[in-house]
């Protein structure tokens, strides 16, 4: 099985992750979780690339294909190994992430990235995909309740997060079936509950 976790910068998606990772792992269960990007030797380069705030000079063209290109080395050399020994694999963004973030956010063409995003995974894509949805405003205040130093993605404008989210929440009405859209204001153990109920179900159905 293999599940995404979705959300703009602050929603709590990474929580929600890693909570679910270790309530499947106490449970019995074989899981990978994974970050993106990231998550082999040369996506962790790819990785510094991307968030490295002097690369203020790389172009969105760049950005989506370096995103692609640290994704299909993740999903060649890890997911779908994983996946065909029988471990649930969970994962801190996916190909949704590029789709609202490049596409909605940058304003590439859509189509054009969705192309890139089926190259990249060979047309991989997760059972489940929870996106914790919060607002932009929300975001930006638990930004500066934490006080952590944000990362070159992290520095884009508030206009570029609001087309981000609704990126997400176009993916979402077009994806019924794979996406499951969550309240992120509500508490980390709500929330927790809500992706539990939907992954035990899965389970019970394998």
């Amino acid at each position: 099985m293999f599940i995404s976790f979705e959300g703009i910068d602050g929603s709590g998606k990474t929580t929600q992750a890693k909570k679910l990772s270790a309530r499947l792992e106490d449970s019995g269960k074989k899981v990978l979780f994974l970050r993106e990007p990231g998550g082999t030797e040369i996506s962790e380069q790819i990785r510094q690339i991307l968030l490295n705030k002097k690369n203020l000079k790389m172009t969105q063209i760049s950005e989506l294909l370096l995103f692609s290109a640290s994704r299909a080395q993740l999903v060649t050399e890890v997911i779908k190994p994983a996946l065909a020994a029988g471990t649930i694999v969970i994962t801190d963004r996916f190909v949704d992430s590029t789709t609202a973030y490049q596409g909605s956010g940058r304003g590439l063409h859509i189509g054009g990235v969705k192309s890139i995003n089926a190259l990249a995974t060979s047309g991989l894509m997760p059972r489940r995909t929870f996106f914790i949805d919060i607002p932009v405003a929300e975001m930006y205040e638990r930004r500066r309740s934490s006080g952590q130093e944000i990362d070159r993605m992290e520095m884009s404008n508030e206009d570029f997060y609001q087309r981000v989210r609704e990126g997400y929440q176009e993916i979402a009405a077009d994806e019924p079936g794979r996406f499951i859209t969550i309240d992120g204001r509500q508490s980390i153990g709500e929330i927790h509950a809500i992706i539990w109920n939907e992954v035990d179900g899965l389970l019970h159905t394998d």
